[in-house]
């Protein structure tokens, strides 16, 4: 497989003296062809800034940025094999909807009835035929989104930059339109990286996600071992609920010092074969599962139940028992790894 984009030792920083911020930190990562890779991550944390390097939007103070093996490090956005789909889409108001499409192609010099067959071929690519002589303001949010989408892909990028694309939409569309996304790239063969914060975005779609906090990244692998095999403390808080035990509680349940266990590895049952017992602080339901908050040891236990198996919740104060098997006990060590 190659490789779409390298980072070497890549850093940012802005200002300087009592005003610098290092956006980001020394990052090394390299991003295969044909991957959908996730940089996930709060704001502030540098993954749109990453973004925008890769882009030519914002240079390096530091390291190097290639792209298809070439060193694009100082090239401005044009001269790079990259488009980006922002979170405001950016279309032009004044145009109709095939000339938005067909705007990089015009650039280009293209000539126009050319241009407009292209700019239907990529309509029909994101189930928009039909819709070219309107202008954006009468389409929905989830249509714009994907006439953004078909202009960033008409010019055949080798590498499509997703800054947020879907924060915008509401929650049923924003689903749609991630699978709708998923199978598109794998369609296309196109290396896609996609910016995020919202976690269940970045699990859904991914092939590998990174990381990122405060300028560096935390973690890189594949969505399960993001989920599953959490390298920091931050890694296992930020993606997913989790249940994060320091010192003597960690001792107590695996023998180290720091450890993770995912609310719905946890169960309910007999006192006999329980690992530990306390009170039920608050029950909650959310339709597909009710999270139990227990008190153990001075500290909070959530437990994330099948309504099914468990459709009358414990009342405060109850005392509860709490299983799981062995193997639901990640131990949280080293300050970032790098996982398949």
């Amino acid at each position: 497989m190659t490789v779409a984009v390298t980072l070497e030792g890549v850093s940012c920083v802005f200002g300087s003296g009592a005003q610098m911020v290092r956006a980001v930190d020394h990052v090394d990562l390299t991003i295969e062809g044909g991957e959908f890779f996730t940089l996930l991550g709060p704001s502030g944390s540098g993954k749109t800034t990453c973004l925008r390097m890769i882009g030519g939007f914002t240079l390096p103070t530091s390291g190097r940025i290639l792209i298809g093996g070439q060193d694009v490090s100082h090239l401005p956005p044009y001269a790079r094999p990259v488009n980006t789909v922002f979170q405001d889409y950016a279309l032009f108001p004044h145009m109709n909807i095939r000339d938005n499409v067909a705007y990089g192609l015009m650039v280009q010099g293209v000539e126009k009835a050319q241009r407009h067959a292209r700019a239907e071929q990529m309509l029909d690519l994101v189930r928009l035929s039909g819709v070219g002589i309107r202008r954006p303001g009468q389409l929905s949010g989830g249509q714009r989104q994907r006439v953004a989408l078909a202009r960033a892909l008409i010019n055949q990028p080798q590498v499509l930059l997703l800054d947020e694309p879907l924060g915008a939409l509401d929650l049923k569309l924003r689903e749609q339109m991630q699978t709708e996304l998923k199978a598109l790239q794998r369609q296309l063969g196109i290396t896609f990286l996609f910016i995020t914060h919202d976690q269940h975005e970045a699990l859904s779609m991914s092939d590998r996600i990174g990381v990122f906090n405060n300028g560096r990244l935390e973690q890189v692998g594949a969505p399960q071992a993001i989920y599953n095999r959490p390298a920091t403390r931050f890694v296992a808080e930020f993606v997913g609920a989790a249940n994060v035990f320091d010192g003597a509680r960690a001792r107590e349940i695996a023998g180290v010092d720091s450890v993770m266990l995912r609310p719905e590895r946890i169960r309910l049952g007999a006192a006999p074969e329980a690992r530990i017992s306390g009170a039920v602080i608050d029950a909650q339901y959310f339709g597909s599962f009710s999270r139990v908050r227990v008190d153990w040891s001075g500290g909070v236990v959530a437990v994330d139940l099948n309504p099914e198996l468990h459709p009358l919740l414990p009342n405060t104060g109850d005392t509860v028992h709490l299983h799981w098997q062995a193997d639901a006990v990640h131990a949280l060590a080293g300050p970032r790894a790098v996982l398949p």
